[in-house]
């Protein structure tokens, strides 16, 4: 478990609340996704299920069945709002199913999972082996895990700004990537590959990134977050802060960003979960090994 907890309820809240203006904003969402695909070419099979893991308003989810036509792909997402807005992005000619569900939880048998892809979702995770252990349990032999996520330098201006305003938790954390690398072979996921890359987008103003955040529904969600009304005092300390910052006249705001992938399990390995190791075998394996001590 993180040092940080994220609040759930809160979270799904702020996504759903964000479902219609969200893809005024996703610019830099857009531009990590067409990344995070180049990492798809490391799959050379023919994939027959493709699942998109916190798939937002479905952008991703319709490239993902534009570049898998034949297969079955499901967007997951915890904000039911967000789903209903995926639909325009599934069309009769490629169309793909959209499930309501948490990433921890996903409703999906054992290994059925040949491309598992979520961009900038999983920072929203605070549980990571229980986020990489049902990755393990869902993935075939052999699938690929592709995602992205924000590092902890993520927003480090706009933290910076309001620590010297008050003392109270106004940003979300994010985890370091040799935390998620360990989480990853802690899980059993093999040969994990994580790459981080630094976005420095910039604004007018400070608000402009605040109702930027408001838009994607990316505000924080961290359980020690200040609860209720900012003071204007505070607000105004936090503005003025930001403000020495400018570089050649605009406000920065930098996102940094871990890309990995990984691939699941041969058959047989145990999976991590809750301290304990769960094996899966094939049945004709087994049936085939009782055979031969019969023989015996």
């Amino acid at each position: 478990m993180s040092e940080f907890q994220i609040d759930r309820r809160q979270l799904r809240r702020n996504f759903a609340g964000a479902a219609t203006t969200y893809e005024k904003h996703d610019a830099l969402q857009r531009e990590v996704q067409t990344h995070l695909l180049e990492r798809l070419s490391f799959y050379l099979d023919t994939p027959q299920r493709v699942v998109d893991i916190g798939a937002g308003t479905g952008r991703g989810t319709a490239a993902l069945k534009r570049r898998y036509p034949k297969a079955e792909v499901i967007a997951f997402d915890l904000a039911l709002p967000m789903l209903r807005v995926a639909k325009q992005h599934s069309s009769w000619r490629r169309p793909f199913d959209r499930v309501c569900a948490e990433a921890c939880a996903l409703p999906l048998a054992d290994h059925s999972v040949d491309v598992l892809h979520s961009n900038l979702c999983f920072q929203w995770i605070d549980d990571l082996p229980a986020l990489f252990g049902e990755c393990m349990r869902v993935l075939k032999p052999g699938g690929l895990m592709a995602f992205s996520s924000f590092g902890p330098d993520t927003l480090m201006e706009l933290r910076a700004a309001w620590a010297a305003a008050d003392e109270r938790a106004h940003v979300s954390r994010f985890l370091d990537m040799h935390d998620v690398g360990d989480a990853m072979l802690a899980a059993g996921l093999r040969d994990p590959v994580l790459d981080v890359f630094r976005y420095t987008l910039t604004y007018s103003e400070p608000r402009k990134l605040l109702e930027e955040l408001q838009g994607l529904g990316a505000t924080n969600a961290d359980r020690q977050r200040e609860r209720g009304l900012t003071g204007k005092s505070r607000y105004r300390r936090m503005l003025a802060a930001y403000e020495t910052m400018r570089v050649d006249g605009r406000i920065p705001a930098t996102w940094e960003v871990v890309s990995a992938h990984a691939w699941g399990p041969p058959v047989g390995q145990p999976r991590r979960v809750g301290g304990m190791e769960i094996a899966s075998f094939s049945i004709d394996k087994l049936r085939g090994s009782r055979r031969q001590k019969d023989e015996a």
